[in-house]
């Protein structure tokens, strides 16, 4: 008598480590646009707040704000990202996100 051998195969998934993982995700930039209607001294308040920016930073984000008409001023992962671009709207700047290419 013979036995027939039932031969099983098992599927071993990829392992990504936690680096590895974080790279293969974009990045994302958070992006503050020129108004007419928001104070220089307002603008940089709220980056200072919201980022924790020192006062020569936050001053430097508003000018590129003024002088060019937007500034990235935070560049990370998509849920961060998000959450300031919230925040930043809540304050009633013009504010949005964008993939880094």
């Amino acid at each position: 008598m013979t036995r027939n051998a039932t031969i099983t195969e098992t599927e071993i998934a990829p392992t990504v480590d936690a680096d590895e993982r974080d790279s293969l995700a974009p990045t994302w930039q958070v992006l503050v646009f020129n108004d007419p209607v928001n104070l220089m001294s307002f603008v940089t308040l709220i980056l200072r707040r919201i980022f924790g920016y020192s006062e020569q930073k936050a001053t430097e984000l508003m000018l590129q704000v003024h002088h060019r008409g937007r500034a990235i001023v935070w560049t990370g992962e998509r849920e961060k990202a998000e959450f300031y671009v919230q925040q930043l709207q809540s304050h009633q700047l013009l504010a949005s996100m964008e993939p880094v290419e």
